[in-house]
């Protein structure tokens, strides 16, 4: 025989049992979740085939605009090159996942009834992180200005403050920068100011020459010039034209010869490198002197 207490106990048993038995037996509570599952999955769905249905939209209107300008006359002017287009590419693409993800974690929100109550604390809350994001807006905001202005694209060479290399990654808030050493500078858009971009237009390789004050200048430049004529057919880097300027400088004990050669973007330190070391081998086939400095010493005779 159980006693008042057990009865008591088993009762509320009973009665949690068929409590819960009728809430997890009730079809239309089922019927709900299954439709509620059955939402967000479509909404899943729905927004990953409008992120990628919108790249691909990105990416056609770009080949689009550039087959258009391909009849056109004045098409270098006006075309977009493949560096800037993938940036284009990449950063409206990052925009629109951004927001059809946000308006997708909205919709879902919506099937559980807590989006009232998010949109009324976001007043609030916004007001709050609004004066610790004004450093990202002013990133985002200058990540747009750089990129109409066509500043730089994804694989340009620049130099960014104290920064130089290239551009790694172009980002709404952020811009990557990859060194020739290997390092990866990561730089707010907000900071950038000043931007020296070295991938516009062709590079000028400009090499500093000395010679003895023996040497014939005349001289000097005949052998070099048509060694410059030599190397500019060549070498591929460079576009343009090589040539000798003349006497740049008067030395203690050397005249300075400067060389120039039009190349193509960012490959004048190469250029530069191998004008140096093919002029050194024809002056010493030649017999032109290069100074160095010398130490003389003198021995006094003992009487």
């Amino acid at each position: 025989m159980l006693s008042g207490k057990g009865e008591i106990v088993l009762d509320l048993l009973d009665e949690l049992w068929i409590s819960t038995y009728q809430y997890f037996s009730n079809a239309e509570m089922w019927i709900n979740i299954f439709t509620i599952a059955i939402k967000i999955i479509v909404i899943i769905v729905g927004a990953r085939i409008i992120v990628r249905v919108a790249r691909r939209t990105i990416e056609e209107l770009l080949k689009k605009r550039e087959r258009a300008l391909e009849k056109l006359p004045n098409r270098d002017i006006l075309s977009v090159d493949d560096r800037r287009a993938n940036t284009i590419c990449n950063l409206l693409s990052n925009i629109v996942g951004y927001v059809v993800y946000f308006i997708m974690g909205l919709m879902i929100l919506s099937q559980f009834f807590v989006v009232t109550p998010i949109l009324a604390g976001a007043g609030v809350i916004g007001l709050a992180v609004g004066f610790g994001a004004q450093s990202l807006v002013k990133d985002v905001i200058t990540g747009f200005f750089i990129l109409f202005e066509d500043q730089f694209a994804v694989g340009d060479f620049v130099k960014i403050g104290n920064y130089q290399g290239t551009i790694m990654d172009f980002g709404l808030r952020v811009t990557k920068i990859k060194n020739w050493t290997g390092e990866i500078y990561i730089i707010p858009n907000g900071s950038i100011g000043e931007v020296t971009n070295l991938s516009k237009a062709d590079s000028v390789a400009a090499v500093d020459i000395s010679i003895a004050y023996e040497e014939n200048i005349g001289h000097v430049k005949a052998v070099l010039e048509p060694l410059l004529v030599m190397i500019a057919e060549e070498t591929e880097e460079i576009t343009g034209e090589a040539k000798v300027l003349g006497v740049q400088d008067l030395g203690d004990s050397d005249v300075v010869l400067r060389i120039t050669a039009t190349c193509k973007p960012v490959t004048h330190w190469g250029v530069a490198r191998m004008l140096r070391e093919r002029i050194k081998a024809e002056f010493d086939s030649k017999g032109i002197e290069i100074p160095y400095p010398r130490l003389v010493t003198y021995r006094r005779a003992e009487g």
